[in-house]
C-alpha cells in the first residue's frame, strides 16, 4: 500500500453558517489523504493503474461550488464522491480549512478532519 495526496488545493467558495458568509465567499484549503496499491502502477507506469489525480481534483472542485454551512458536509460529501469513484482505495482522509473564519477575534483558519475507510 502506498498513499496519494492532494494538498493545499485552494478555492473560493460560499459556505458557512451565516448568510452573509454564503453571499461574500470564503477561501478554503483541502488536504486529502488517499491510501491505495501503487505497486503495479510502480511497475508499468501506466495511469490507469493509479488514481487518477486530476480526475480526484476535479471531483473535491465539482463537490466545492455546491453550497454548505459546515465543513463536515462539505469533508462527508468529497470522500462520499471519492468513495464511489475509486472503491479499490483504501483509507481517505481530508481536512477542509476555511481561512479567517468569522469567530469574533483572529484566528488564521478553522479545520475539520474527517477519515473514511
Amino acid at each position: 500500500m502506498g498513499k496519494i495526496s492532494l494538498e493545499g488545493m485552494e478555492f473560493f467558495a460560499h459556505h458557512g453558517v451565516w448568510d452573509e458568509e454564503q453571499k461574500v465567499g470564503n477561501r478554503y484549503i483541502i488536504d486529502l489523504h488517499i491510501e491505495a496499491d501503487l505497486e503495479k502502477s510502480g511497475v508499468t507506469d501506466h495511469l490507469e493503474d493509479t488514481l487518477d489525480y486530476g480526475k480526484i481534483y476535479g471531483i473535491v472542485a465539482e463537490e466545492m461550488r455546491v453550497s454548505s454551512r459546515l465543513l463536515e458536509n462539505i469533508g462527508h460529501r468529497v470522500l462520499s464522491r471519492l468513495r464511489a469513484e475509486f472503491p479499490e482505495a483504501g483509507k481517505m482522509t481530508i481536512e477542509v480549512s476555511k481561512c479567517n473564519p468569522p469567530v469574533g477575534g483572529i484566528v488564521k483558519r478553522s479545520k475539520i478532519t474527517l477519515e473514511n475507510h
